[in-house]
């Protein structure tokens, strides 16, 4: 049987936002609950499939898969729709607790452990430190195992006690009309269990903030936006939960003569007339030290030459990029009258050169003409 749009189901825009879901689905499910049509096969559905609907539109993550690709894409999510009641009141117990006094079915105990948080860390490095790799130690203050109690949240040598409200089970039985509802136990928090020694450091938590050096190692070919994650660097778990990622993030400061594009660089190098003319040899300060580059004559501003390999490295380890020097050629100024004569002497032999070219050219076609008309 093919599934409804989700917000068909509901009647709302696909930009609706999650107060409007919310409050749409309320009356819905006020509408068509069982208990206000006992028997009713038609309302028992609607019911279920506006409860699945809800349950994938108030999920960020979950709508952002559906508006992308559908029911399939929700596939791959864990997410198969509703096994009944049971799973209904599961997902939707806040909703039901203001309806009817009721919170959610928890079928198993929970476990009071969980994961750490992750944490980000902004790292600012140098230029050349981006592009060759390096390490850094940083300090990072966050939420570590408490030392005290070592996660555990009780005083050193007590143990925790069965929860008297569930008697352990984590879990409390009401009844609702023809429905059987087990609701978490407030007290334990589904734990089943509870600790009468908090212990004092860290107020029961099993947590406490600290201050440590981690060491950062950046590898080579690095820019600004990497991330680099480094596995259990983060924030402590709770009750013995493992701890969270340490994220860091680069911000590669410029260079004041190089730039960058990808894996290579670029910059700029000032020459003379004479330079462009005639040649040049000139040393060049590079990453990997000083460099010997030809200029060769006649070399035009705007020009560049390509230093193969004295770029960045590559961040996957597949060689490195080239090194691209921009060439531009300056215009004398402030010349000295010996300059200024052998510039006109320049000048006028140009001028010569181009005045022997234009008389040789017409000759030439003078001559062509010539043979031709001797031809007839």
């Amino acid at each position: 049987m093919t599934k409804r749009d989700y917000y068909e189901v509901l009647g709302v825009d696909r930009a609706a936002s999650n107060e409007q879901i919310k409050k749409v689905y309320r009356k819905l499910a006020l509408k068509y609950h069982p208990d206000r049509n006992p028997g009713d096969k038609e309302a028992e559905e609607k019911f279920k499939e506006a409860a699945e609907a809800y349950e994938v539109l108030r999920d960020a993550e979950k709508r952002q898969i559906y508006d992308q690709f559908g029911h399939e894409g929700l596939q791959g999510t864990g997410f198969t729709g509703f096994g009944g009641f049971e799973d209904i009141f599961s997902a939707f117990g806040d909703i039901f607790e203001g309806f009817f006094g009721f919170g959610p079915r928890m079928r198993t105990q929970r476990s009071a452990a969980r994961p750490g948080a992750d944490l980000l860390y902004d790292l600012r490095i140098k230029f050349t430190e981006a592009v060759f790799g390096t390490e850094k130690e940083i300090e990072i203050h966050a939420r570590a195992e408490c030392e005290s109690c070592g996660g555990t949240g009780r005083e050193p040598g007590t143990e925790e006690e069965v929860c008297p409200l569930c008697n352990g089970q984590g879990q409390i039985v009401q009844s609702q009309g023809f429905f059987r509802i087990s609701t978490t136990c407030h007290q334990c928090a589904g734990h089943g269990r509870v600790d009468t020694n908090p212990c004092q450091p860290c107020a029961g938590s099993g947590l406490q903030q600290i201050s440590r050096k981690v060491l950062v190692k950046v590898p080579a070919g690095v820019d600004t936006g990497t991330r680099l994650r480094i596995p259990n660097r983060g924030e402590g778990g709770y009750r013995g939960g493992p701890p969270g990622d340490l994220y860091v993030r680069l911000h590669v400061e410029p260079h004041e003569f190089f730039e960058r594009d990808g894996s290579h660089l670029y910059c700029q190098i000032p020459i003379s007339m004479v330079q462009a003319a005639l040649g040049d040899t000139l040393e060049l300060h590079t990453l990997d030290g000083t460099r010997s580059v030809n200029i060769p004559a006649g070399i035009q501003s705007g020009e560049l030459i390509r230093l193969r390999g004295e770029g960045v490295p590559n961040l996957r380890g597949y060689g490195r990029g080239d090194l691209h020097i921009d060439i531009q050629v300056k215009t004398p100024v402030n010349l000295d009258k010996r300059q200024e004569e052998l510039l006109r002497e320049f000048a006028e032999i140009e001028k010569s050169k181009k005045r022997s070219h234009k008389l040789f050219k017409f000759w030439n076609r003078g001559g062509k003409k010539t043979q031709s008309k001797s031809k007839h």
